[in-house]
């Protein structure tokens, strides 16, 4: 497990640009962190890594937001998802292999996550500072 500790929004897209460098293009990256922690920041930083400029939000309402760069990438919020019948209403099986899957709300969904996902743990500290902890993934 790696840690990394970020004193800003910028610094926590920083860690997850890095981290973009590592990847292959089917990565499953699923993110845990509460309510305002950074996951959507994480997000933008990983989609800046993999050449996506603009457009990242969180897809709270949407369930999924779609990004072309040096890979597809597939950015998911499953605040809202309670059973599995929701998950699979949400088309998550089917993007599985197809690009990188970004989670957000893992918490929600971590008896279907695979093994070998890359597991984002963000731990608010203070009000701009996070203790990021990634399990999972290539040395950045």
């Amino acid at each position: 497990m790696q840690k990394f500790f970020s004193k800003s929004y910028i610094e926590t897209e920083e860690i997850a640009f890095k981290l973009a460098q590592t990847l292959k293009g089917t990565e499953i990256i699923a993110m845990f962190g509460g309510l305002g922690a950074g996951k959507t920041a994480f997000t933008r930083g990983l989609a800046r890594g993999l050449g996506i400029e603009d457009g990242v939000s969180s897809p709270t309402f949407a369930l999924v937001h779609e990004y072309e760069g040096k890979f597809p990438v597939y950015h998911f919020d499953m605040y809202r998802i309670n059973t599995f019948d929701d998950l699979y209403t949400t088309g998550f099986f089917d993007y599985m292999d197809n690009g990188v899957m970004v989670i957000e709300w893992s918490e929600n969904i971590e008896n279907a996550l695979p093994d070998n996902c890359i597991r984002v743990y963000i731990k608010v500290i203070s009000e701009n500072e996070r203790e990021i902890e990634i399990e999972g993934a290539e040395d950045i």
